[in-house]
């Protein structure tokens, strides 16, 4: 993309609202604008980062085995109560009718209309297990939204639901997804911490938090520092196999938000192995057994013949959220440092001497070498706009080219994230960038 054909609406002063790093920076750097008390239209450059987030998360559902689906925004009351959740769930949901009076709602979370369709596809013990996901967006209407898209009303979010015969094979399904979001993190660049969590309005009686650490985190959280050096990537996953070894290192070891926190149980780690910060939650995993299944009429024939009621879990993860949560874990003053994985554009190419024919040249090489997964500034703004822009907007590399190395047939090439600078030739620029 070049700049100057670009839509990106940055802002030079920070909007009164904006209370955290992640509200901030999205505004500045033209991620985001808001139409209405927490809802975001994502404009370009947000919108890559949230394609690329969204991407990850259902690379690592399809690997773990989930299959995905698309349910509808609007349900009808009818299904929550049957599961009895419709007068129960509050003011959060948005509540509404058809032109018929027929009571719906726009839902918040889809336990009751997935369960409802894998009704009518499972009859016999041999449809399970099954998990289904889709990525979505849902509302619900916070009584004070804020933090930009960290706490909005409208939200992208990824749910799955798994449906097993019995209590060992919901526990394995659990412990799969388990496993795929402490991946699907750690490919964003993240150290995010199961954490063991209140099932709140989904209910059952085991559920984790996914808490990733940043100093503007919302709750404080502790743990065993264990947990920071664990390398899930490091290490092969076979998702038909056993996975306890590697969820049991996680749930060994202390780790609570503030909530659950246990001072008795705190004391017996040792001073030097233990860890306190703040947190942000980015995922978190339920298993309810057969809440939603049995108040739902869902039963399948058993391998004895007998009718059986499916185990069941669910798992979300807040994609759009997840991007506010990037930004938190990983900013500075000038800006963004986005991770690789997750970058809306992994090279800036910075031209300081527009209209120099050497100079537009090299930076039309270096253009065409790295796209479509760079961004050209070709504006005809000062070199230090041109600096501080893409320092804030976070690409993670910089190339610089003037006039003097283009004569010379060098390069500047910056790290974002470390800041670190080196001259290089265009050709080993180019495999520097590719080989990262």
């Amino acid at each position: 993309m070049r700049l100057s054909r670009a839509f990106l609406p940055t802002l030079k002063e920070t909007p009164a609202e904006a209370q955290i790093a992640s509200h901030r920076l999205m505004l500045r750097a033209g991620m985001v604008r808001q139409t209405s008390a927490g809802i975001y239209a994502w404009l370009p450059l947000g919108w890559r980062v949230l394609q690329k987030v969204e991407q990850i998360v259902r690379e690592e559902q399809d690997a773990a085995g989930a299959q995905e689906i698309l349910m509808p925004t609007i349900q009808t009351a009818d299904l929550w109560r049957q599961s009895g959740r419709y007068d129960a769930y509050g003011p959060e949901m948005l509540r509404l009718k058809d032109r018929h009076e027929r009571e719906m709602l726009f839902g918040p979370t889809n336990e009751e209309m997935v369960t409802d369709l894998f009704k009518g596809y499972a009859k016999s013990y041999r449809d399970l297990p099954r998990n289904l996901y889709h990525i979505q967006w849902k509302f619900r209407d916070e009584v004070r939204p804020r933090f930009g898209v960290m706490r909005g009303r409208e939200f992208l979010m990824k749910d799955a639901y798994s449906f097993d015969l019995d209590c060992t094979g919901a526990q394995k399904s659990y412990r799969q997804m388990f496993v795929a979001y402490l991946r699907t993190f750690a490919r964003m660049g993240l150290k995010a911490i199961p954490m063991q969590a209140d099932t709140g309005p989904i209910g059952g009686n085991l559920s984790h938090e996914f808490i990733i650490l940043a100093e503007t985190g919302e709750s404080q959280v502790y743990l065993h520092k264990d947990l920071l050096e664990f390398d899930v990537l490091s290490r092969p996953v076979d998702y038909d196999g056993d996975l306890s070894p590697i969820v049991d290192f996680w749930t060994s070891r202390y780790a609570a938000t503030d909530e659950k926190h246990d001072e008795a149980a705190w004391a017996q780690v040792p001073g030097e192995s233990q860890v306190s910060a703040r947190g942000i939650e980015v995922g978190h995993i339920f298993y309810f057994g057969t809440k939603y299944s049995a108040a739902m009429g869902l039963s399948v024939n058993g391998p004895e013949g007998k009718p059986v009621v499916p185990e069941m879990g669910s798992y979300g993860i807040g994609v759009s959220r997840l991007v506010g949560a990037i930004i938190e874990a990983n900013h500075d003053e000038a800006g963004i440092r986005w991770p690789d994985a997750v970058a809306p554009f992994k090279v800036a190419v910075l031209n300081l001497k527009k209209g120099d024919s050497a100079t537009d040249a090299l930076s039309e090489r270096l253009y065409a070498a790295f796209a479509p997964d760079a961004i050209y500034d070709d504006r005809e703004d000062r070199a230090g706009v041109k600096f501080a822009d893409a320092d804030l907007m976070g690409y993670p590399w910089q190339v610089v080219i003037g006039p003097r190395g283009a004569a010379a047939g060098k390069v500047e090439l910056k790290r974002r994230a470390t800041g670190e600078r080196e001259e290089l030739s265009v050709e080993d620029a180019i495999t520097r960038i590719k080989g990262a």
